[in-house]
């Protein structure tokens, strides 16, 4: 392997442990959320779309962990179009998939009602994800301003 290659290699391997970092942290956050927002007392709207928002941001930062050589703004399409088909399968309705969806998993991952303000929702949380990829990504000011 040539000095760059490798130097690119690590690089690609550094910003997969990040993203995976981060997506820890979003589901730890998404998870919270939606055990502990109503006994906390927060607003339906919060717990429901805030759920919703870091559900996206985590899609977005796994599909960037499976496609690191890819942009921000390709794995945002991405992720937008995996959130659309997610959000649009809640309108199929077939015996094993409802069943599914009833379990704690299936509703997590794929959710049970179909909203399009779920679509507004992951937008902004994959908007979100690609603001903290990038910002992860960002030596320190401090290392800036040594080279």
């Amino acid at each position: 392997m040539h000095g760059t290659q490798l130097v690119n290699t690590i690089a690609l391997q550094r910003r997969s442990l990040i993203r995976v970092a981060l997506a820890l942290v979003v589901m730890i956050c998404g998870l919270s959320l939606r055990w502990y927002g109503f006994p906390l007392g927060l607003p339906t709207f919060v717990v429901k779309y805030g759920g919703s928002l870091l559900w996206a941001t985590m899609v977005f930062l796994l599909v960037g962990v499976l496609l690191p050589r890819l942009t921000r703004s390709q794995l945002a399409a991405i992720a937008m179009a995996i959130a659309v088909v997610v959000e649009f399968s809640r309108l199929v309705h077939v015996p094993w998939l409802d069943a599914f969806r009833l379990t704690t998993a299936g509703a997590l991952l794929l959710g049970r009602i179909f909203s399009l303000w779920n679509v507004v929702a992951y937008a902004v949380g994959i908007a979100f994800g690609v603001w903290i990829d990038q910002l992860a990504a960002t030596p320190p000011v401090s290392a800036q301003s040594a080279n």
